[in-house]
């Protein structure tokens, strides 16, 4: 059975109510599908109109279903009939064989029963003695065939650059406080060597900080973007290792050969095999994020799309890098807190589970290499499912 691109659309309210982690690792780790894309949306009205009109006309859906779904999206989608603002969706894709049923059996049906599906666990589906609806909350909308996931992705790709991408106004994103910060998070490739809840369950753990998604994007750094991203460490490695290097080689050596090294001797390991280790520990971590060694990769093809994979959120509120840091912990795993996401999830110092801004400076310049605006999606929907409707 040939691949299947599937989609989630985490719904306004489970994304405010920090639910977005959970649902993400259950989708992952139920259905063993690979997550290829993400983009946030803060969708229009006509984008609205026209998607409440894909699903009211579904045929693979049951009338009352149809019905029920047009209405939930009219009202929970559009932009808020107040303020104007418009909401936060996060749309989620995922690859693999046989993806949009796997998916839709994961969400489970419209009308929730057991508890074993993400709509059991996240939604509601409350109705009165007359079995009239008296309050409804899917959690998440899904394709209901491959035909419907089609469509629903040909129409969220023809509004990913104007409704998707960096969101700066969302009803629940206030702006005004001078503390207001954004913040790149990288859930980096370690998480991502097979489906699991890992990447899911971090978010989860940063959903703590009470601050808002604004963008997300599954990105393969390039060796060029990973080589300007880490650029700033590669100075403070050359020069942080010098001394341990010193240190290391000098003992060997006198336990080799039964000899003291001198001071001066020391110094000039120092200054000259210092600075290599550094420069090798920064390949590695290059390597790590990009699935290639920098020194065997020629300059010209640098700015290809790297192997690996990695998640990138930007994070928005007030004091957002501080807090996200916090929740990350130091990082060395080992020296991090129980219940920060380093500590759960890291190994050593580079394989650390993520990756966090570290000013508001360095979360400008990272969302600009990383380019979180950049639309993933319409090349992935038109790959499957051709060309949009224009």
């Amino acid at each position: 059975m040939s691949n299947e691109l599937a989609f989630i659309l985490i719904n306004p309210y489970t994304i405010s109510k920090s639910r977005t982690g959970g649902v993400i690792g259950r989708f992952m780790s139920r259905t063993g599908l690979d997550l290829v894309g993400a983009r946030m949306f803060a969708p229009s009205q006509s984008l609205v109109d026209e998607y409440a009109a894909i699903v009211g006309s579904d045929k693979h859906l049951e009338s009352e279903v149809r019905k029920l779904l047009a209405k939930y999206i009219h009202r929970n989608y559009a932009p808020d009939h107040k303020t104007g603002l418009r909401r936060r969706v996060m749309l989620i894709l995922l690859e693999g064989e046989n993806a949009v049923q796997k998916v839709k059996e994961t969400a489970g049906p419209v009308i929730m029963g057991g508890g074993e599906t993400i709509r059991d666990t996240f939604g509601d589906y409350v109705t009165d003695d007359d079995k009239q609806v008296k309050y409804f909350e899917p959690a998440v909308l899904v394709g209901s065939s491959v035909e419907d996931t089609a469509a629903t992705l040909k129409l969220w790709g023809r509004y990913g650059v104007t409704d998707g991408g960096l969101l700066k106004d969302a009803v629940d994103v206030n702006q005004s406080n001078s503390s207001w910060q954004q913040t790149l998070v990288l859930i980096k490739p370690d998480n991502f060597m097979f489906p699991n809840a890992r990447p899911g369950n971090i978010i989860d753990i940063l959903s703590r900080s009470g601050l808002r998604i604004i963008a997300s994007k599954v990105h393969r750094m390039s060796v060029k973007q990973a080589e300007e991203f880490y650029g700033p460490v590669r100075p403070v490695l050359r020069e942080k290792l010098k001394a341990r290097v010193g240190e290391k080689t000098a003992k060997l050596l006198e336990s080799e050969f039964h000899i003291e090294i001198p001071a001066a001797i020391r110094k000039l390991i120092e200054d000259n095999v210092g600075p290599l280790v550094g420069d090798e520990q920064f390949n590695q971590i290059i390597k790590f994020m990009t699935g290639c060694y920098p020194p065997k990769c020629p300059d010209e093809e640098k700015a290809r799309v790297g192997l690996n994979k990695c998640l990138a959120l930007v994070y928005a509120g007030d004091d957002a890098v501080e807090k996200i840091r916090r929740l990350l912990g130091p990082t060395d795993p080992s020296k991090a807190q129980p219940g920060s996401v380093r500590r759960e999830f890291g190994s050593d110092i580079m394989v650390n589970a993520a990756h966090a801004s570290d000013s508001v400076e360095n979360a400008k310049r990272e969302i600009g290499i990383v380019q979180v605006e950049e639309d993933l999606v319409t090349p992935l929907v038109e790959k499957y499912y051709g060309k949009q409707d224009s």
